[in-house]
């Protein structure tokens, strides 16, 4: 399964991290699509070694956890440019 579609799966169908965070970073950024996305790029970012934008609470917290709650509390924001649109072909 590709790395966003397990990142999906356990996002929206479970797993280990915490539902309040995911509830909460979902009022950020309602669309589902968009989050997976911010959630999976910054999840790599971690990964490599950049530093959280929030305090890490616990050293067993999961990746996505954390980054669930930078989104929540506002830290990392979704910034859509739809100027690239405008010369794609009218359907």
């Amino acid at each position: 399964m590709p790395e966003q579609g397990r990142l999906y799966y356990r996002l929206f169908y479970g797993g280990r991290m915490n539902l309040n965070n995911l509830d909460a970073a979902k009022r950020r950024i309602p669309n589902t699509s968009v989050l997976i996305n911010v959630v999976s790029k910054r999840v790599k970012q971690l990964v490599v070694g950049d530093r959280p934008l929030v305090k890490v609470t616990d050293p067993n917290e999961d990746i996505e956890d954390i980054v669930l709650r930078e989104i929540a509390e506002g830290k990392l924001v979704a910034e859509i440019d739809f100027s690239q649109t405008r010369n794609l072909p009218k359907v």
